[in-house]
Formats: structure tokens, sequence, C-alpha cells
């Protein structure tokens, strides 16, 4: 019972952020102007830095993998090398997260959105 909290809560967590995106889009209220994305707020083009992050995440994950057999396998070496190249992927991927919020078109005090990250930081907290 103890790893199946970690996992219900964090999958309770993604239901409740694509609810949330999911419920303003599809059915968008006054407050909002009712359409969506809301008034005054500019749709990030995902093929550009979205895809690019997609990318540095997803290659972590090879690298962390790679890690963790080399690790298994006795590789002291191999290990360090893809921890260091997760730790510099897992940088680089905050740094664009960082540049994608400052010249988003919205912050974290507007209107739906600043629902979900809410919700982010009353997760963080409870767990």
């Amino acid at each position: 019972m103890g790893v199946a909290y970690p996992i219900v809560s964090e999958a309770l967590f993604f239901v409740a952020i694509f609810w949330t995106f999911f419920h303003s889009a599809l059915s968008p209220t006054v407050e909002l102007g009712a359409m969506w994305p809301p008034m005054g707020i500019e749709a990030i083009n995902p093929f550009e830095l979205p895809l690019l992050n997609t990318v540095i995440l997803l290659s972590s994950g090879v690298t962390v993998t790679y890690a963790h057999h080399s690790l298994i396998q006795g590789n002291r070496r191999g290990a360090l090398y893809g921890l260091i190249f997760t730790i510099v992927l897992a940088i680089i991927f905050t740094g664009f997260q960082g540049i994608e919020y400052s010249v988003s078109s919205f912050t974290i005090t507007d209107g739906a959105l600043d629902l979900v990250f809410i919700l982010v930081l009353v997760f963080m907290v409870y767990m």
C-alpha cells in the first residue's frame, strides 16, 4: 500500500489538470469571454519551443535509463556520464521552461490558467 498512494495521487493530479483544461476549453464561461483561449491570450505554437522541450525531456529519460542500466552492470563510468548528461538536460529544460513562461502572453494571475498553477502548488505541498 506504500507505493500505491503516490501513484494514485499523481494520477489524480494529472486528471485534475487535464479536467481543468478540457472543462475550460470545451465549455468556456462568460468570465473567459465565452471563447478559448480567453481574449488577450495568444496560443503558443506547439512546434517551436514546446516541441524542443519535449525532445529534451524524453532524452533525459533515455540518459537516466542508460545510467541505471550501467549501474546495474557495475559500469561506474557509464552511470556517472549518464547522470551528468541527465542533469545537464534538466538544467537546459528548466531554462527553456523559464523562457517559455517569460515570453507567453499570460501570467500566473490570469483567469482559468492560474487554476492549473494553483493545483500544481497544492500538489507540491501535500506530497
